[in-house]
């Protein structure tokens, strides 16, 4: 019962043009990945394997969308490798546990926003925005009702995620959604291409946060006042399961009159924020994410970025601060969106 689809004749069709061999964080051979990947679906071990910083980018990359990533998560923990140390598992895997009492469920009937673990950043989803929009979200005693648990994937613990989200999406089906809004990448991309992959029935429509954003931003638009800001995108690795909505990051930095700058570590070719990596405590992994993050945010100065825009809350706490001692300013997109139409968010100010 819910099995990975995936088929090992597309990567020997592939010949490794694709999928591992555009990693930025292991280094092999052009036509070496399908080897290795068929290695990995026939249940033998691989190097691939042990040096996984789980960035979910071959996802993106893949071009017979044969979801190699979720392929090597499941050999992870087939054969019992851990990409985190194993007592980090059993307290992350301890504090997501979703059913520790029955919520109350309200039916909706209607588009809700789920904000998933993430109650204590309501003041993201405040303003003309997001008015007479219902959200669903933990609650005061963090009970993990409509977390998608799809982070699981960073700790090589697929069978987590199978167990426990179709009663996640049960629950969130009892509020009879027509439309059910991510907050977060990693939810979106849980419904639209996690469950897909594995079987898992979504029986609502999931719908991209920045999708959300733009359309109402066009419903907006005669208040939208252009801001006239240098940004800069820090893509997290959840956006890699669903690169078709990457899309709305250029179009609501263009509807709000953003200047998007040329960066080199931008698109397909981003860099993560790190935050997995430092959490692996693999030999050399401080230094190996120190590095990344370095790149990553002298790439942004170099560009001549005032802004870094941010959705994912483990992103923004990683590399807030960095960014901020190089002079440019962190905000989450929702923020600088509510800014664009003349609102002002908790703790705004524009830098002179």
């Amino acid at each position: 019962m819910h099995a990975l689809q995936f088929d090992e004749t597309k990567c020997l069709h592939c010949e490794g043009q694709d999928c591992l061999a555009k990693c930025q964080y292991i280094d092999i051979e052009t036509g070496g990945t399908a080897r290795e990947m068929v290695k990995i679906a026939r249940g033998e071990d691989s190097f691939i394997l042990h040096e996984c910083v789980t960035c979910y980018a071959c996802e993106e990359y893949c071009p017979m969308g044969n979801h190699p990533f979720y392929l090597i998560v499941e050999r992870q923990e087939a054969l019992g490798i851990s990409p985190v140390p194993r007592p980090l598992v059993t307290r992350a895997v301890n504090l997501g546990i979703p059913f520790r009492g029955e919520p109350v469920v309200e039916e909706i009937n209607g588009p809700l926003l789920n904000m998933a673990a993430f109650s204590e950043l309501t003041h993201l989803i405040e303003g003309k925005l997001f008015e007479g929009l219902p959200v669903i979200s933990t609650d005061g005693r963090k009970m993990f009702h409509y977390f998608c648990q799809l982070m699981y994937l960073h700790y090589a613990r697929s069978s987590v995620i199978k167990e426990r989200l179709p009663g996640i999406i049960a629950t969130i089906e009892r509020h009879k959604p027509t439309k059910v809004i991510c907050f977060h990448d990693e939810c979106y991309g849980t419904y639209a291409s996690y469950c897909p992959a594995v079987g898992i029935d979504v029986p609502f429509t999931p719908v991209h946060f920045y999708e959300y954003l733009y359309n109402r931003l066009t419903e907006l638009k005669e208040s939208i006042r252009p801001i006239g800001l240098k940004v800069a995108y820090q893509r997290p690795c959840s956006s890699r399961l669903s690169p078709d909505k990457h899309r709305f990051v250029g179009e609501i930095f263009r509807l709000i009159g953003a200047e998007a700058v040329q960066r080199e570590f931008v698109d397909e070719n981003a860099l993560c924020c790190g935050g997995t990596i430092l959490g692996q405590r693999r030999e050399g992994s401080r230094k190996r994410a120190a590095e990344i993050q370095k790149k990553n945010v002298e790439d942004m100065k170099k560009a001549g970025a005032q802004v870094c825009v941010f959705n994912c809350p483990a992103c923004l706490q990683t590399l807030g601060g960095m960014v901020a001692r190089e002079g440019i300013r962190p905000v989450h997109m929702s923020d600088l969106c509510r800014f664009a139409i003349g609102e002002t968010p908790r703790g705004w100010e524009v830098q002179e």
